[in-house]
């Protein structure tokens, strides 16, 4: 039982413990939420491992070197909250967690407004978004719903969206129209090379 508890944590840790030894980095106190690669200048975690990376490789991603955040690396970074009407309930709600370009900063990624920046969720939805809409709408990772933090199985435990009643050429559009650039249970995003 301890061996499949240790395999499901790496997976969804993203980080193996050859990995750690390559990378030097000291292991996280809980999973990886969110990984990011690609043109990032500060690395904590080493290749994707076929073995324990099952999820990531299934959904044919592949790199040499990443940045993965746990819960509290997110939660250190400054929160911003939103509360926009969700196409789900058609309510407002309160969400709330770091700017995604305060993401990509902390993992050293500094891409031009022009750069297409690929996210993907656990059910494999993967849209692509311009840096410079990321800025302009202020995209956020959230990392909590109405004051909780959000469950995988819902939109979470991670999810980039944005405020967009906030937005005039948004808000004209239907609420089930808002969010296609916005996956939930997000985990990966790569930040092309230049």
């Amino acid at each position: 039982m301890k061996k499949r508890h240790f395999l499901t944590a790496a997976a969804l840790g993203g980080a193996s413990l050859s990995t750690l030894a390559q990378t030097g980095s000291a292991r996280a106190s809980s999973p990886a939420l969110l990984t990011v690669t690609g043109a990032i200048g500060k690395v904590n975690r080493g290749p994707i491992d076929p073995a324990l990376d099952q999820m990531m490789a299934k959904q044919k991603i592949s790199f040499e070197k990443a940045h993965a955040f746990d819960f509290g690396a997110l939660a250190a970074l400054p929160a911003v909250t939103i509360k926009p009407t969700l196409e789900y309930d058609n309510k407002a709600h309160t969400l709330k967690g770091p700017l995604l370009t305060d993401v990509l900063r902390a993992a050293g990624a500094a891409p031009a407004d022009g750069v297409k920046l690929l996210m993907r969720a656990v059910d494999g939805y993967s849209p692509t978004i311009t840096v410079a809409d990321i800025r302009k709408y202020r995209f956020i990772v959230a990392t909590h719903l109405d004051g909780k933090a959000m469950p995988l199985g819902g939109l979470g435990p991670l999810w980039a969206v944005y405020d967009a009643d906030r937005f005039p050429d948004m808000a004209a559009r239907k609420v089930t129209e808002r969010f296609g650039l916005c996956p939930w249970a997000l985990y990966h995003i790569d930040v092309p090379e230049a």
